[in-house]
């Protein structure tokens, strides 16, 4: 039967009702204004970090805040930001930040398929965060000043006296202190207190890796502990700063063969902790991975079975001690640190 003109009017101006109702209460949740904007506080490299967040908007629609610092600024941040934290995820350069926010309880458990994406040398004991890339750890040294066969066999060795005003390290930066932490986990919390006094001893303090492989390539040492990549980036330029250098591996599951680990974490105070732990996954998925391989940060992936960019050394033949990155200790390597007179 035919409506009466009035209440064919009348039930469309219902409709456009409801239609704005649905509107001003958020809408089909499906749509990428619903899925609200996700914080990051971000430790790793900005650049690399925005290549791979843009990959993730848009494959999913889901925008990122990415508020950036370093590794033990933003940790301690979060510990006393607590369940006020804004933050929806953590991601750090190395390790031992995660485990400061991880041991106050800070985090949620990571999903299960994302945990499944990563090998079992790169996911704490606590399933509580993951890891997404990787660094290894190298001698920087002088290949005018010194011959392979005149190279240290371990990185202990670099605490004896014939290395005084040779060695250079960055201790204040996060990077050496989770090498320190390895050191610790593989050697004991003893022998890494001597190793750091004899460090005092011998080696000559500089503010960051990149300043560390200057200084051995101008002469100024003959060998410093950095992460690979800082070599690699600098060879892929110019070579400025690397011309007159090559990288010694340490292997034999020694210290000084440690691979660091850049976490993500979802914060358990994440207003939004589903799409917070599609980002986590997305990194450590295939999509993501393959952004980190192809960029110019040359760190390793470590996930989804996507090799890491050709030109470095493959992951696969690294010797790295067993460590639990779970069990780094960063007060712990501060501490020994400060003890040592190096911080």
């Amino acid at each position: 039967m035919r409506r009466p003109r009035h209440m064919t009017m009348a039930l469309a101006g219902i409709a456009a009702l409801a239609m704005m109702m649905t509107t001003a209460c958020g809408g089909d949740a499906t749509t990428a204004s619903d899925k609200g904007t996700l914080t990051l506080y971000n430790a790793q490299h900005d650049d690399l970090i925005e290549a791979m967040v843009a990959g993730f908007t848009k494959d999913t629609g889901i925008k990122v805040d990415i508020r950036s610092g370093k590794d033990f600024e933003l940790a301690n941040q979060l510990v006393q930001e607590g369940a006020a934290s804004p933050a929806d995820v953590f991601l750090t350069e190395n390790s031992p930040a995660m485990g400061l926010v991880d041991t106050h309880g800070g985090f949620a458990k990571v999903d299960d398929a994302t945990l499944s994406q990563v090998p079992a040398q790169f996911v704490p004991s606590s399933r509580n965060w993951v890891g997404f890339a990787a660094r290894a750890t190298v001698l920087a040294y002088n290949s005018t000043a010194l011959t392979p066969e005149k190279l240290p066999a371990s990185i202990m060795d670099l605490a004896k006296p014939e290395w005084k005003d040779k060695i250079g390290i960055a201790a204040a930066g996060a990077d050496f202190q989770a090498i320190v932490s390895a050191v610790v986990a593989v050697e004991g919390e003893q022998a890494a207190a001597e190793w750091l006094k004899g460090l005092k001893a011998n080696a000559k303090i500089y503010q960051g890796n990149s300043a560390v492989m200057k200084a051995v390539n101008a002469g100024e040492i003959q060998a410093g502990v950095i992460y690979h990549y800082y070599w690699y980036k600098d060879r892929a330029e110019s070579g400025t700063n690397s011309s007159n250098t090559e990288l010694k591996y340490f292997g034999g599951k020694d210290a000084g063969a440690f691979v660091s680990v850049s976490g993500a974490g979802v914060l358990k105070s994440s207003k939004h902790p589903e799409q917070a732990q599609q980002l986590v996954k997305y990194l450590t998925g295939k999509n993501g991975q393959q952004i980190l391989s192809a960029s110019t940060a040359l760190e390793y992936s470590i996930a989804s079975d996507v090799p890491a960019n050709p030109v470095l050394k493959p992951l696969s033949e690294l010797d790295p001690p067993s460590v639990d990155v779970s069990t780094l200790n960063g007060p712990k390597v501060v501490e020994l640190m400060q003890q040592a007179g190096l911080l």
